[in-house]
């Protein structure tokens, strides 16, 4: 069955916008964003959702942690840390549509932090604020066919990815398959979804925004339940996808280097043979100083093989 939602003028609204986001990101060459926002979005994306989940660390500890640095924090809150570093650096082999590859991707992120991590509950759980039981989730023999048939309607559904992927979020932390890491995990996948809409997902660090907003991301989680419908969810999630993008487009100085470039034009052109000419229509605010440099020292990597002289030269991605 399709998970009950209605698609509201305000869904429409920031979907709208998030499109016309994500075409100012490709054109500003964010699509993949530069290693150093990269480093500090995944340390805020991974900081920010394990302390909604009562992590400690701070953004430089974890900094610290992803650089190997010793610590001094607890233990338990060092290994979540770890085990979410882990689980993020293997965010592209996920396959977002196969519960196998959620299970492997929580076996990563609870190891060593729950029994039996990668493995669906066989109890009953409650969910508390306080000391209120706010969610009873369903009981352990119905997890199975809910995540095959939530999996079935993400891969199979009309609907845009980008409200898919809400929708996920929001029906995974309704079904509640672990005992512990559910938070954390709902929040990892959204991102695995999102990605395969656009790669700036991978490094956009929605989760400091949920964070930000902790007490409205339960307040609405609580509102879709008791409307037995995802839509206000989905309305808050996609502001905040919309304001993430946002951020990232205000921030547009920081400085794409050498390697980003490369590593930019070769999602764009693959193995195809071309010339600095090339390059430089694709990078149209760079130098023709600044392309040979950058194709020089590629060629001296190894990453590119460089062929003929002077005018006819070209080149192509090794592998």
């Amino acid at each position: 069955m399709k998970p009950p939602y209605q698609i509201t003028p305000q869904i429409l609204s920031l979907t709208s916008s998030i499109s016309e986001k994500l075409g100012e990101v490709k054109s500003a060459f964010l699509h993949k964003a530069p290693t150093e926002l990269r480093k500090k979005n995944r340390v805020r994306t991974i900081q920010s959702s394990l302390e909604i989940e009562g992590n400690t660390l701070t953004i430089e500890q974890v900094t610290a942690v992803l650089e190997n640095k010793h610590v001094l924090a607890p233990e338990k809150d060092i290994l979540e840390v770890k085990n979410a570093i882990a689980a993020y650096e293997r965010i592209g082999e996920y396959n977002p549509f196969r519960l196998d590859a959620l299970l492997q991707a929580h076996q990563t992120l609870m190891h060593g932090l729950v029994g039996k991590a990668g493995k669906l509950r066989t109890t009953a759980v409650g969910i508390a604020r306080g000391e209120a039981i706010t969610h009873l989730a369903p009981p352990s023999e119905m997890l199975s066919p809910l995540l095959h048939d939530l999996f079935d309607y993400l891969e199979n559904d009309p609907d845009i990815l980008l409200i898919k992927s809400c929708v996920f979020h929001y029906e995974f932390e309704f079904i509640h398959p672990f005992t512990d890491g559910n938070g954390r995990m709902g929040r990892l996948w959204q991102t695995v979804i999102l990605r395969t809409v656009n790669p700036v997902f991978e490094f956009l660090p929605i989760e400091s925004l949920i964070k930000k907003n902790q007490a409205s991301y339960y307040e609405v989680l609580g509102k879709a339940d008791s409307l037995g419908s995802s839509t206000p969810f989905i309305e808050f999630l996609l502001g905040i996808i919309d304001a993430s993008l946002d951020e990232l487009l205000q921030g547009q100085n920081i400085h794409v280097t050498t390697t980003d470039r490369i590593e930019l034009f070769k999602t764009y052109i693959g193995q195809k043979a071309f010339s600095r000419s090339d390059y430089l229509r694709h990078f149209k605010g760079i130098s023709t100083a600044t392309a040979s440099r950058d194709l020089k020292q590629a060629t001296t990597d190894n990453i590119l093989l460089k062929k003929g002289d002077g005018r006819t030269t070209t080149y192509h991605y090794i592998n």
